[in-house]
C-alpha cells in the first residue's frame, strides 16, 4: 500500500507549503527517471486578439522568483508574450505518471542574467542563435548554413561571441501551480497551490 501524507495523498506529494520545494523534488526524481529533456514542457500563450499557441520549449532555471527559458525576442512566442503577459506552463513526466502546471505572469530576464546564461551556452549555440531569425519562412537550408558560416567568420571560436540584442530570457511569475499524479480508473491525485497575498495556498482538486 502507497504511504499518505497527510492530506491522504501519495506520499511523493510530500507535506510541504512552498510548491517551488515540491517542485524542485519532482524535478530532481524526473531528472533519474525521463530519457530525454526532464525540464521540457508546454508553454501555452495567446497572442492580443486571444488566439493561442503551444510549443515545447527547455526550462533553464526556477526559484521562488519563477521559472526561467529563453528564446528570441523576435519569435512568435516573445510577440504573443508582449502583447499578453500571461502563460502557461505544462511539465509531463510519462516515467512517473506525474504532471505539473504553472500559470502566471512573464516579465524579461535582465540583461545581466541574459549574459550570464548566454556565456554557459556552447559555441555552435551562441552561433546559432545569430544565425536563426525564429519562426520566418526559410527559402532554403543553405541559406541556413551560410548564415551560420559567416557568423563564424564574424566571431571565430578563439573569440568572445557577444548574446544578440534580440534574444534572452523570460522568467514566468507564478501565481497558481498544480500537482498531478496518474490514479487508477483516472481517480487521479491533485494538489493546488494559489497564491494570495503573497502566501501559497494548497488545496486539494477532484480528478
Amino acid at each position: 500500500m502507497n504511504q499518505k501524507n497527510s492530506l491522504g495523498l501519495n506520499s511523493c506529494f510530500l507535506d510541504l507549503n512552498d510548491p517551488i520545494q515540491l517542485f524542485k523534488t519532482w524535478m530532481d526524481e524526473a531528472k533519474k527517471t525521463e530519457l530525454n529533456d526532464p525540464n521540457a514542457f508546454s508553454l501555452s500563450t495567446a497572442d492580443k486578439n486571444g488566439t493561442p499557441s503551444v510549443r515545447i520549449v527547455l526550462l533553464k532555471d526556477f526559484s521562488k522568483d519563477g521559472f526561467t527559458f529563453y528564446t528570441n525576442l523576435d519569435s512568435p512566442k516573445s510577440l504573443d508574450i508582449e502583447n499578453n503577459p500571461k502563460a502557461s506552463m505544462c511539465f509531463h513526466w510519462k516515467s512517473l505518471q506525474r504532471q505539473v502546471r504553472i500559470f502566471g505572469s512573464v516579465n524579461k530576464v535582465s540583461d545581466e542574467v541574459a549574459n550570464k546564461y548566454f556565456s554557459s551556452r556552447d559555441y555552435e549555440s551562441k552561433i546559432g542563435a545569430w544565425a536563426s531569425e525564429q519562426s520566418k519562412v526559410l527559402k532554403n537550408r543553405i541559406d541556413l548554413f551560410e548564415r551560420i558560416d559567416g557568423f563564424k567568420r564574424i566571431y571565430p571560436k578563439t573569440g568572445n561571441v557577444p548574446r544578440p540584442e534580440n534574444w534572452s530570457g523570460w522568467i514566468l511569475e507564478p501565481t497558481m501551480i498544480e500537482f498531478w499524479l496518474e490514479g487508477l480508473n483516472r481517480i487521479h491525485e491533485r494538489l493546488i497551490f494559489n497564491k494570495e497575498s503573497n502566501n501559497w495556498i494548497k488545496k486539494l482538486l477532484n480528478p
